[in-house]
């Protein structure tokens, strides 16, 4: 019943207006609903009052008078007139201009794709502006991205986003550096391609970049630079201009590059602060300023040492590559420095520019280099040891003071034992003697020698001045002069238990040596050539013969590095000795062939003419050449190296090498790299050897072969 009567109210509120206009009185709810409806309410709601249909909406004129509403006394403003709307017109000055949206072409779908790693990808699709950089910008993110570096078969979905966000933030960061300060990052984690139905076993992570409009440099303020007398020539050092395009990293190295040429132009104060960049998204231009305060041009004066006694300042400014008035430079001031630490003298060296004389109108000032030295322990005892399975056990020791005879003055006394030599001797060196790099030594020895080629008992005093590399100062051009006497008793080995006897030679020489040296390293090169010679013009008394000749050599290597870590190395050498016959020059003094340094595989000197007896003799004319890969594998971090090589050398009687008798080698070796050089051990076997050959050669050293 409820719901029949809320049916009816329905009904009511349909109707009711109505009836209300066709009865005067009001009617009863009763009679007001008819039995009809309350039997079946839905279908007499759909009739209209006492059965009728309803009538459809009047059409209402838009001019007819509005009746007053109920309650209404105000009057409606009937009698207003509106004015009428005038058209405006556009004034003649005005000009209306066609809007232009500027914006990168971005085509998604034809981005192209670098892969990175295999969980990640950069896209780029824009294609217009290009993109300046982008290998360099690849390079650098691909080394820092920390989704490669930290790439594991373990990742998580979890793992691999916090370090996508990582990776994101990076990529802006690179962004901004390469001067793309309105560039975008759009990340995604899904499947590889687009429209994969099912997404790969591991997410992949892709990177779109949308770098925009590259930013180029606005105005450029380098302070007070243009007060230095060579500003501008400082100001071209600094290779920036108002247009350029801009980027972090060439504000960085522009910034070296002019505090390089204030130190190389004789401004040894000069201070440069950090530099400031202040973009200006509007005109899409980074305004630089780079604070430059120059601080007066100087030239050198005196070198001052701290400890006269010890390194006078003297001595100091013979070390140093310049002269007082010449220009300031920061190079030579660090190469001073270098050369003081060299002399193995002094545990610390510090070099301090002091003004002396500030500049004024238009003159450089002066600056006296100031060198505080410490003393450094100037004892040395060393050792050293070495073996070949032809050469035997050499046991090698030193004692020595660098500085026993002030400045640079070194004492050494040494010995030598081994299977086939043993020597005494006494060294005098003088460093930087005379000029920079420049050494005198006087060497006093005597030794005997017991090899497959001769017996020898010497005594000699050798002396030579010279300038050759060392480890800290690889010179191009190396020399060395000097001159040798020796006496000394000599005679072949003794075969079977029986000796021959001694025959003594007294010898004068005046052996000279020069060598060009384009290589990368001294102990183990890579890249260049070395090329050398020897000359010393003898003089050799032996049973009442006084005999004169010219003993001569020369070496030839080549390295090339054809991939990282694959290395080429061939040399070449060729020696004779002209002047005299071969039984006039001590076996000492002949050539030889064979050993770690010569033709492995055979012992050392044991290729060449053989005595009576089968013993090596020597000759005057000798051939060498070897080849050899060094190949770094991965073991013990790269430290370790495979060298397979060959050699091949003859030695003749005569002043030309008869290349009938070519002797050949061939083995592999192992290089174990250190901070000071490689350790060498090769094992070497001959070819074609003669009776007597051992049938396998070892040898052991420090540094390459060649």
């Amino acid at each position: 019943m409820p719901a029949r009567l809320l049916a009816a109210a329905c009904v009511i509120a349909l109707v009711a207006p109505v009836s209300v206009q066709a009865q005067s009185g009001q009617p009863s709810l009763e009679e007001l609903i008819p039995d009809s409806a309350v039997e079946n309410p839905d279908a007499w709601a759909d009739l209209g009052a006492e059965g009728e249909d309803l009538p459809d909406d009047p059409v209402v004129d838009p001019d007819t008078p509005m009746a007053d509403p109920p309650g209404m006394d105000l009057a409606w403003p009937e009698d207003i007139e509106l004015p009428p709307i005038e058209d405006v017109e556009a004034p003649e000055e005005v000009e209306f201009v066609d809007l232009e949206i500027a914006g990168p072409q971005v085509a998604f779908s034809g981005a192209e794709i670098i892969e990175i790693s295999d969980d990640l990808v950069l896209g780029f699709p824009q294609r217009e502006p290009p993109f300046g950089g982008r290998v360099d910008f690849i390079e650098r993110f691909e080394a820092l991205s920390t989704i490669r570096v930290l790439d594991t078969d373990d990742d998580n979905i979890a793992q691999l986003s916090a370090r996508a966000r990582e990776d994101e933030e990076l990529l802006d960061n690179l962004l901004r550096v390469y001067g793309y300060y309105d560039g975008r990052v759009i990340r995604s984690i899904g499947s590889r391609d687009a429209g994969e139905d099912t997404a790969s076993e591991r997410p992949i992570v892709r990177f779109d970049i949308i770098p925009g409009e590259r930013y180029r440099f606005g105005a450029i303020d380098l302070g007070s630079l243009s007060a230095a007398p060579d500003a501008e020539a400082l100001r071209a050092a600094f290779e920036i201009q108002s247009g350029d395009f801009l980027q972090s990293d060439k504000i960085i190295e522009e910034q070296l590059d002019l505090d390089t040429a204030l130190g190389e132009t004789g401004y040894p104060f000069a201070e440069i602060d950090a530099p400031e960049l202040l973009i200006d998204h509007e005109r899409e231009e980074g305004d630089l300023t780079l604070p430059v305060t120059p601080n007066g041009k100087y030239v050198f004066g005196n070198v001052v040492s701290s400890d006269p006694d010890f390194l006078s300042s003297r001595h100091l400014g013979t070390i140093a590559r310049f002269e007082p008035g010449d220009t300031f430079k920061r190079s030579l001031e660090l190469d001073l420095r270098r050369a003081v630490t060299a002399t193995g003298l002094v545990s610390t060296v510090t070099i301090t520019p002091r003004e002396v004389t500030p500049p004024s109108e238009g003159q450089p000032g002066v600056v006296d280099i100031d060198v505080a030295l410490e003393q450094a322990d100037l004892r040395t005892i060393a050792g050293a040891i070495g073996y070949g399975s032809e050469e035997g056990i050499r046991l090698q020791a030193s004692w020595e003071h660098r500085n026993f005879f002030p400045p640079e003055g070194m004492l050494r006394i040494r010995g030598i034992a081994g299977t086939q030599e043993q020597l005494a001797g006494v060294t005098v060196r003088k460093n930087n003697f005379g000029g920079r790099d420049r050494i005198l030594n006087i060497d006093a020895y005597a030794s005997t020698i017991d090899s497959p080629a001769f017996e020898a008992r010497t005594a000699a005093l050798v002396a030579t001045y010279e300038r050759i590399s060392t480890l800290l100062f690889q010179k191009p051009l190396s020399w060395s002069i000097g001159g040798e006497l020796v006496a000394t008793q000599e005679r072949p080995p003794a075969t079977n238990g029986v000796s021959q006897p001694r025959e003594t030679y007294f010898i004068a020489a005046i052996p000279a040596y020069a060598q060009i040296d384009t290589t990368d390293d001294l102990l183990d090169p890579s890249e260049g050539f070395r090329l050398s010679g020897r000359l010393s013009p003898e003089v050799s008394r032996n049973r009442g013969v006084q005999s004169f000749y010219l003993r001569g050599r020369a070496d030839a290597s080549y390295y090339q590095e054809l991939r990282e870590g694959f290395v080429i190395a061939g040399r070449a050498a060729y020696g004779s000795i002209v002047g005299t016959d071969l039984r006039n020059i001590a076996p000492s003094r002949r050539l030889y062939a064979g050993g770690g340094g010569s033709v492995r595989g055979y012992g050392f000197r044991e290729i060449g003419p053989r005595d009576d007896l089968g013993e090596p003799s020597g000759g005057r004319s000798v051939v060498e050449v070897g080849i050899e890969a060094r190949i770094r594998t991965g073991f013990m971090d790269g430290a370790v190296a495979i060298v397979p090589f060959i050699d091949a050398g003859s030695v003749s009687t005569s002043v030309t090498p008869d290349f009938s008798e070519i002797k050949i080698g061939a083995g592999i070796g192992v290089r174990y790299y250190t901070g000071f050089g490689p350790i060498r051990v090769d094992v070497g076997v001959p070819l074609n050897p003669e009776e007597g050959d051992a049938p396998v050669a070892v040898y052991v050293s420090l540094g390459q072969a060649f």
